[in-house]
């Protein structure tokens, strides 16, 4: 049997928005200034997103997306983002953020395997805040 090759984690994830400004500026609302790249094709445009911790998110939207087409996480594809948090206070710290940025979001989830706090991006992507339990 081969041996797998190592994967040590997840570099980036890439996300079809119908504003890739607008989008840009929500993520940067939320989680901070962020280094910022652009890259653009015959018929797409990229914003590259990354921040001081090593989280990098990608921003693309496609010349054929409808500008009224919104995320629907019962087809395939993304359900949501998770982003990991070191403690219960963290996961409380960030919904206190979105309160103060007047983003909506879900209440503190406290369940079996860890605490959780959800938003949505302006196409309707959900990003959660994630801390496991000890």
């Amino acid at each position: 049997m081969t041996e797998i090759p190592s994967v040590e984690r997840l570099h980036h994830i890439t996300l079809s928005v119908t504003d890739v400004e607008r989008s840009a500026r929500w993520y940067q609302a939320l989680l901070g200034g962020a280094i910022i790249a652009y890259r653009e094709g015959p018929d797409w445009m990229r914003i590259r997103l990354e921040w001081p911790t090593g989280i990098i998110i990608v921003l693309t939207t496609h010349q054929a997306t409808s500008a009224s087409d919104s995320f629907d996480h019962t087809r395939v594809g993304l359900d949501h983002i998770g982003l990991s948090c070191p403690t219960e206070e963290a996961v409380r710290a960030w919904a206190e953020r979105m309160e103060s940025l007047g983003i909506e979001h879900g209440p503190v989830e406290d369940v079996a395997y860890g605490w959780a706090v959800t938003a949505r991006d302006p196409d309707g992507i959900p990003v959660e805040f994630f801390c496991r339990k000890p």
